[in-house]
């Protein structure tokens, strides 16, 4: 059966309009409590969110629906994503709720859910939600309501959690940082995190007003921190993304580095300290750049490719044993650190390697060359069927020859909108281009 709410990373949407409604939202909260009690014996749910205005009215609507459903709630307040799943699963609870529209800005927001482990709720799980709220929802009876309270010092379990990721043995002392919080759920944790390590601070997007979330800065536009590093004369800078579960770093020469090359960063120091047999092998995604994974092969590990979303990369993790797994976006899986993405402690696994080598970022990873991806979103109408198009698929055929196993194509349609993505990659970018408008130009014959 087909999720009709549910999308890969939770249900997410414009305020005001279905399903981010606090109407919906409210049914949400009693149809997950319903399900949660078929689950679990006095459920107890955990609820966080970023900086969003949208984020009371939500959470408010949350919180009355579980109750209403006899689940009692904890509140941690403005939290990173990664936060929750930390928090839900320290504190044994049934549940972590996060509302988040994570590097979107403060007009959308979302719901996404954790189970007691703090890993992404089982699809068979969601669709349980999705079936209950078809179903009337009735009010718990009076002396069966939940009872809600507010969770003391929740930024200060995870900021001690985010720095026992970082080895004892090591320190960020003669570091000067900026980071980045996007004005997001990170605003009041992220830059402590570093100082406390011993890390000169200067923080960027700490000042959220409901407002500004992701807006110009933050691992989506990490350009104004890169110019920050320079002008500060840092050594790096790091952006996270609203809800905290993505990052991008900067060199002090305001050289940003994207997902693919801070996870080869890491495959390279676990292979140095742990060996290939402990790290064995490494998910990315369809979009991953294939120069991470033939540098990743050339270690001697398996590299396997899941769909785009982080989701997917935590399940073909978790099929394999494997612990490390990202994408190009920023979103980093170090399982055996936290069993999500986040983007403090992936930035610390980064930092780590840097400090245990004593080499720069740029020198660290000056064996990878990431091969040019030229992307194009070619509008296609709903009836065309490029799969079967003749002069698409003569130009597919003329292109994948002319790449011989050095470059790579990739199309997929959109799901959100009436495109066609089409990408191809290769050493050459020149090339790249040439067949990705040569493609592009083909669904018009």
């Amino acid at each position: 059966m087909t999720r009709q709410y549910f999308g890969t990373d939770g249900i997410r949407g414009r305020v005001g309009q279905h399903p981010i409604t606090p109407d919906f939202v409210l049914r949400l909260g009693m149809a997950a409590g319903r399900v949660l009690g078929q689950h679990h014996e006095e459920p107890t749910v955990l609820i966080g969110k970023d900086t969003r205005i949208s984020g009371y009215m939500l959470e408010a609507a949350l919180e009355a629906g579980f109750a209403s459903a006899g689940v009692d709630v904890v509140l941690a307040g403005p939290m990173p994503t990664p936060a929750i799943a930390y928090l839900t699963r320290t504190l044994r609870l049934s549940a972590g709720v996060v509302i988040s529209a994570s590097h979107n800005l403060f007009e959308d927001n979302g719901i996404k859910f954790f189970d007691g482990q703090g890993e992404k709720l089982p699809d068979a799980m969601e669709l349980e939600i999705e079936q209950a709220l078809e179903k009337p929802l009735v009010c718990a009876d009076a002396q069966m309501l939940g009872k809600a309270r507010r969770l003391p010092d929740a930024a200060g379990r995870y900021i001690e959690f985010c720095k026992g990721s970082f080895s004892s043995k090591l320190s960020l002392r003669g570091l000067r940082l900026v980071v980045d919080a996007a004005h997001g759920a990170a605003y009041h944790v992220a830059a402590d995190v570093f100082h406390e390590l011993g890390a000169e601070v200067i923080r960027m997007g700490h000042e959220p007003d409901g407002f500004n979330i992701n807006q110009n800065l933050g691992a989506a536009s990490p350009e104004a921190m890169a110019r920050k590093v320079v002008e500060a004369r840092a050594d790096y800078g790091i952006a996270l993304d609203g809800d905290g579960d993505r990052v991008a770093i900067a060199d002090s020469k305001g050289r940003l580095y994207n997902g693919d090359e801070l996870l080869y960063a890491l495959v390279k120091s676990r292979v140095r300290h742990k060996g290939r047999a402990h790290v064995q092998g490494v998910v990315g995604t369809l979009m991953s750049n294939l120069a991470l994974e033939k540098k990743v092969e050339s270690l001697g590990l398996e590299f396997r490719r899941a769909k785009v979303g982080d989701r997917y990369v935590l399940e073909m993790l978790k099929e394999t044993g494997w612990e490390l797994g990202g994408e190009s976006s920023g979103h980093i899986l170090c399982l055996d650190k936290h069993t999500t993405g986040d983007g403090i402690v992936s930035a610390l696994q980064v930092l780590s390697a840097l400090v245990w080598s004593e080499q720069s970022l740029d020198d660290y990873l000056s064996d990878l060359q990431l091969y040019p991806q030229v992307m194009i979103n070619k509008p296609i109408s709903s009836d065309m069927n490029w799969r079967e198009h003749p002069e698409f698929q003569k130009v597919y055929a003329q292109a994948a020859k002319a790449l011989q196993g050095e470059g790579r194509l990739l199309i997929r349609p959109s799901g959100t909108e009436p495109v066609l993505r089409i990408m191809v990659e290769s050493p050459d970018k020149a090339q790249a281009t040439n067949w990705a408008q040569a493609l592009a130009q083909a669904l018009d014959n």
